[in-house]
């Protein structure tokens, strides 16, 4: 799971850095290039996997009229980015996604729709052929001739090995970039190392990383710092660990999926303290965090309401003093992978 999911409430980010008190959290209106990709990206993007009615992953579904009345805002907004994946309701989120596209008479001008070439949720099959199938489909469910941008998702389910050996998902995927079916190939996963290590091949150009870079956890500086450094165009999923730093450890005890442990919570208690102190929400530190760091060109949050997208604008532009940021520097954060246990 690599979109974010984090459907914020509340209303109130003055460009970059990270969360150290010198940098600035960019306009959310202000697009830059999207690393070396080519592509040009706003700091904001709507992640639409809660979109797709995953109860068993997100604890909550917003059914079809309010997911299309949720894309239907963002694309009357200043989030001009839209990620999905094959995988999100198994077609949902595309479906719904490509319903309004149509009704729009294609993606409009200055907009970007990004989505992730999937395993069959079914049989489990990552192979080459099923990237084509993935990648087909979701052409067709999006009502699209062209993906201008395609992330290979979640390959830790599969060996290294099987996704790279000849013929395999990584090589079919680059045969439909040659194609011209799909433009930017990107990686889009979990464990920091595994991903490091595809990311060292030399075929991707753009990454999502999710729950990883937040408040309260750090695991993926050394996956940003190679990716950086390679020019990729970067995205950072979950700023919120999937609802906990949006609405509160108290009323969502849950972080990457699953339930936060108690030691967690706490430490998210500590965070929203220091922002109360300083009359700034919870959610827009959190949100301003990853956008403010040089490394992440955008910050993927899922929102599962048409309100939430001005909420969310207005989040990204709360004004928060570099005294905060101070303060938020000093409380000790995680360095491990949340999902270590998640799949055990």
């Amino acid at each position: 799971m690599s979109t974010g999911t984090d459907d914020a409430t509340g209303s109130g980010a003055a460009g970059r850095g990270g969360g150290n008190g010198s940098p600035s959290t960019p306009d959310p209106a202000a697009s830059q290039p999207f690393g070396e990709t080519g592509l040009t990206v706003p700091p904001l993007c709507l992640g639409t996997a809660p979109l797709a009615d995953m109860g068993d992953t997100f604890t909550y579904s917003p059914g079809e009229e309010r997911a299309l009345a949720t894309i239907r805002a963002c694309f009357n907004s200043e989030i001009t980015f839209l990620d999905t994946a094959a995988s999100y309701g198994d077609g949902v989120a595309e479906r719904r996604l490509g319903v309004v596209v149509r009704e729009l008479g294609g993606v409009p001008d200055g907009y970007l729709v990004a989505t992730k070439a999937d395993r069959d949720q079914t049989t489990k099959d990552f192979s080459g052929p099923q990237m084509r199938r993935s990648v087909e489909r979701s052409m067709g469910l999006l009502g699209l001739e062209h993906l201008p941008l395609v992330y290979l998702h979640d390959p830790e389910h599969v060996p290294f090995e099987e996704i790279t050996a000849p013929g395999g998902a990584l090589e079919v995927l680059q045969d439909l970039q040659r194609e011209g079916l799909i433009g930017v190939l990107g990686l889009a996963g979990g464990p920091v190392d595994l991903m490091m290590r595809y990311v060292e091949t030399g075929a991707f150009t753009a990454l999502i990383t999710h729950n990883r870079f937040t408040l309260v956890n750090r695991s993926a500086d050394p996956l940003l710092d190679l990716a950086a450094g390679r020019g990729m165009g970067i995205c950072n999923a979950a700023p919120y660990g999937s609802g906990i730093l949006a609405k509160g450890p108290d009323a969502y005890p849950r972080y990457a999926y699953q339930d936060a442990s108690p030691e967690l919570v706490e430490r998210v208690r500590r965070f929203e303290a220091i922002c109360g102190e300083h009359g700034v929400p919870l959610a827009a530190a959190a949100l301003q965090f990853s956008m403010r760091d040089p490394r992440v060109h955008s910050t993927i949050v899922g929102m599962t309401r048409p309100e939430r997208i001005a909420q969310t604008l207005g989040l990204a532009r709360h004004p928060i003093p570099d005294g905060l940021w101070a303060e938020l520097a000093a409380v000790p954060v995680d360095g491990v992978d949340p999902e270590e246990q998640r799949w055990r």
